[in-house]
């Protein structure tokens, strides 16, 4: 069960913003016994209370969340935190250079893994980016 408070309201309307319904709504109405206390943790202390915080902005944070996915390799959720991302208005072009400069501190594989992932939510929602001269 879900907690339905300040902290959910927030992090229900923080997801709205960055998910979609499907990423929120459909995600907290639809738990059951097994992740019912994962959606609470995410939708209130996550989004709810962290992601309100001062200090970063909501871009600044979706910045700082895409370049830990790549970090860390979830390749799943940098999927859906770059559509988030974009949704919090980062910029395309902010997002490929998280990744390229993700190159230098995570290695060639995470890289590779950050780039397939913008690839598929930029075609999904077609964005294209032009070309880039390699030594801007």
């Amino acid at each position: 069960m879900v907690i339905r408070d300040e902290l959910y309201d927030s992090g229900i309307a923080q997801r709205r913003t960055m998910f979609g319904d499907a990423g929120a709504d459909a995600q907290v109405d639809n738990t059951t016994p097994l992740n019912d206390k994962l959606q609470d943790f995410v939708t209130r202390n996550c989004f709810g209370d962290i992601w309100q915080r001062p200090g970063l902005s909501v871009a600044d944070r979706s910045k700082v969340t895409f370049a830990m996915l790549i970090a860390t390799g979830k390749s799943h959720e940098m999927r859906i935190h770059a559509e988030g991302a974009l949704a919090n208005g980062v910029t395309a072009e902010e997002l490929r250079e998280i990744a390229i400069h993700s190159l230098l501190y995570c290695g060639i594989p995470s890289a590779v893994e950050a780039h397939r992932a913008l690839a598929e939510v930029f075609d999904t929602l077609g964005i294209e980016l032009e070309e880039s001269d390699s030594n801007d």
